[in-house]
């Protein structure tokens, strides 16, 4: 059981780092081997050929320009998570490309390099797995990795490659591909503790950063597109646009300068307006012509209020046959929580999966009416969102999703509601001998049966969920769009003394715990929605089914909360994934409802099972889980960052006697998939649609024919 196998844990192992020893360098390789990359990744072929055929000759046009102009930020991507990961990249090309934007002959290359088989294909994964990652630190999890392979078989294949460039890179990248010292630099986060990012210079702290955020608050400058930089005068914001304009002076309120420049990743922002006024002759309405000329101004000039313009009318482009989005969108990986990583994604609508989603925002007010906050807690008019779902054609990003919410403006979405995406090819894409640790060996039938049907009903009610939920707000008018006296705070039992004011949102008022708290949020929603019949029902799930799929639910969500601490470093007490963080904190709550409902045991074949009383699901657990998600609403609703952090910091944090449960779990890890896309050309003024083979070969193949 989970209290007896807690009390039997071993106490942590205390790290240490010998000076000088015999042992070492036995010590280094082993603390280098928990960096290695995967030694065999899972690719999956994000299958959408006959998705893309079905297509009309004009939309194939306004899918390939809008997919170029999404992949031309595939710099911005590695330079914003790593600035010294760029080399690597195009290490990677120009070894294995063939100077024509074409394949070398890897049969060739490896009898060439005189390596053996297993380096050669060492080498080859670590490519794989940056290309899918576009850097090296994952995507999930936010830890470098570093090659299997030796730098001296490295150098044999690079040579035999006949490649000065790549000899050139690899002098130049080679430290930053194997140096695992200082441990701290092995994760993204703040530089001051240590960390590494690419939204800030190294020598800046958490607390000017603060500083600067405080101020561009009340200046009105949305820092989404931005990176801050410290200079000898103060600093230095710089702004992604395709063009250079004057800088911009202010002054902080302590004097210290902040000089706000444009023209931050010009060449790659000017390629991507330019295939967006491409993409702009093949619009299929005026919704979309309005959306592309936003677009194009927004990239051009740096303004986010074009870019806001943009996501106004994506809003009212509803169903199209060809659906895209692109900008600075997700704030995950800046520790401060309010910088946006680029992507850009392009798809083509499932109609016949579709039809179940719009079931579910037709009757999206009576679904929200479940969700355990009293109506002043919930938006004055639900904006039925647009609920799609998708087979993806392009997605350039440091890692796909599996579902989108966005916009992530709130101004936009309290006012308009969001658009909600079910990507389809994402959640069926599935592994050869996939495993699962930790579910019962008696679940495991159902578990495999319902995992991917379930997980549908997840992304459905987690998107939808993302839509929900007031924010109290002030403007710079002074209007609010409550009334402090008449709202009841549900905890205290008396009016609100707390809310959002001119320039705060929640991203800047949370900071770093926004994104995992809000993932949080939409996760605990799918939960206790799920387990309505009248939902299940909309998905097709009736009788004994409906009652599997909810079971695989709350089993799913226990097993990736336990699967979690992967990605939690203790040392550090820093999470290293948003999702998991969110996943690990819903499992917490799980095993507090206690009644035996989830325990935790020291057995099986891989040292630890999961054992659920699925009896006990509508009775024990979602009532924990529905108590949980109305203090994060409550939190998030009244700008309580205090109170709302302090709570949050407290369900996710992992006891010291879990560090034994930890290492089972990092032992049993598993692959993360990585997705091989295709590319489109245009031939003879004909749109083609060229994919790849699911292999790190075909991954590398995808990336040099892209050329970007």
């Amino acid at each position: 059981m989970y209290q007896a196998a807690r009390a039997g844990l071993a106490a942590s192992v205390k790290r240490y780092r010998p000076r000088s020893s015999p042992s070492s360098l036995l010590f280094t390789r082993s603390l280098m081997s928990q960096y290695f990359a995967e030694k065999e990744t899972p690719y999956s072929r994000l299958e959408a050929k006959p998705y893309f055929e079905s297509l009309s000759d004009r939309e194939k046009h306004y899918a390939h320009y809008m997919s170029r102009a999404s992949f031309e930020g595939t710099r911005i991507i590695i330079d914003q998570t790593n600035p010294h990961a760029i080399g690597i990249y195009d290490l990677i090309l120009n070894v294995f490309g063939n100077g024509n934007h074409g394949l070398v002959d890897i049969k060739e290359l490896e009898a060439k390099s005189g390596v053996s088989s297993e380096a050669f294909q060492d080498f080859l994964q670590y490519s794989g797995q940056f290309l899918g990652n576009l850097s090296n630190y994952k995507s999930f999890g936010d830890e470098k990795f570093i090659p299997r392979v030796s730098a001296e078989d490295v150098q044999k294949i690079v040579a035999a490659s006949e490649s000065t460039k790549a000899a050139e890179l690899f002098a130049k990248v080679k430290d930053e591909m194997y140096n695992t010292e200082p441990v701290e630099r092995n994760l993204l986060g703040f530089p001051d503790q240590g960390h590494l990012t690419g939204y800030y210079s190294s020598d800046i702290t958490k607390d000017e950063i603060h500083m600067v955020q405080e101020y561009l608050e009340k200046a009105k400058i949305e820092p989404f597109n931005t990176r801050l930089f410290k200079t000898k005068d103060g600093f230095r914001l710089t702004v992604a646009s395709g063009q250079v304009a004057e800088p911009q002076q202010h002054t902080l309120p302590n004097g210290t300068a902040l000089e706000v420049c444009f023209g931050d990743f010009q060449e790659e922002m000017r390629k991507v307006a330019d295939n967006i006024r491409m993409a702009a002759g093949y619009t299929a309405n005026e919704h979309q012509t309005e959306m592309l000329e936003a677009y194009y101004e927004s990239f051009t000039t740096g303004s986010i209020e074009a870019h806001m313009e943009s996501q106004r009318h994506w809003l009212k482009d509803i169903g199209p046959t060809v659906e895209s989005n692109i900008g600075f969108i997700e704030t995950y990986r800046d520790p401060q929580g309010v910088r946006a990583e680029w992507e850009g994604f392009v798809a083509m609508v499932n109609k016949d999966q579709t039809v179940k989603f719009a079931s579910l925002v037709d009757r999206a007010p009576e679904f929200v009416s479940y969700l355990p906050w009293p109506p002043t807690f919930e938006r004055d008019a639900i904006n039925k969102p647009d609920f799609t779902s998708l087979e993806v054609l392009a997605f350039a990003t440091s890692g796909v999703p599996s579902g989108i919410n966005i916009p992530n403006y709130t101004n936009i979405t309290q006012v308009l509601g969001s658009k909600n995406v079910s990507l389809g090819n994402v959640i069926s894409a599935s592994s050869p001998n996939e495993k699962f640790p930790f579910v019962a060996p008696s679940d495991l039938e159902v578990y495999r049966k319902y995992r991917n049907l379930s997980f549908e009903v997840q992304v459905g009610t987690h998107e939808l969920g993302h839509g929900t939920g007031k924010l109290f707000i002030e403007d710079s008018n002074g209007k609010r769009n409550f009334v402090p006296e008449e709202t009841i705070h549900p905890l205290t039992n008396k009016p609100v003394t707390s809310w959002y004011k001119p320039g705060q949102t929640f991203n800047s008022i949370f900071k770093a715990i926004a994104s995992s708290y809000e993932e949080c949020r939409a996760e605990c929603i799918a939960l206790v929605l799920s387990k309505e019949q009248s939902i299940l029902d909309i998905f097709g799930f009736k009788g004994q089914d409906a009652e599997d799929v909810l079971f695989v639910m709350y089993l799913n969500m226990a097993r990736a909360g336990l699967t979690a601490l992967e990605f939690y470093n203790p040392e550090a007490k820093k999470w290293g994934q948003a999702h998991m963080q969110a996943r690990y904190a819903i499992f917490n709550q799980m095993l507090k409802a206690g009644q035996g409902f989830v325990t935790i045991e020291r057995t099986g074949e891989y040292g630890l099972e999961l054992r659920m009383d699925r009896s006990k699901i509508r009775s024990v657990a979602a009532p924990a889980v529905a108590d949980f998600l109305a203090k994060l609403q409550i939190y998030k609703a009244t700008a309580d960052e205090v109170e709302g952090t302090k709570f949050y910091l407290d369900a996710t944090s992992v006891p010291d006697s879990w560090t034994e449960i930890r290492d089972i779990v990092i032992r049993n890890k598993q692959p993360r998939k990585v997705f091989v896309q295709g590319n489109t050309f245009i031939e003879n003024d004909k749109v083609v649609l060229r994919e790849y083979e699911p292999s790190a070969v075909g991954m590398i193949q995808s990336a040099i024919e892209r050329r970007v």
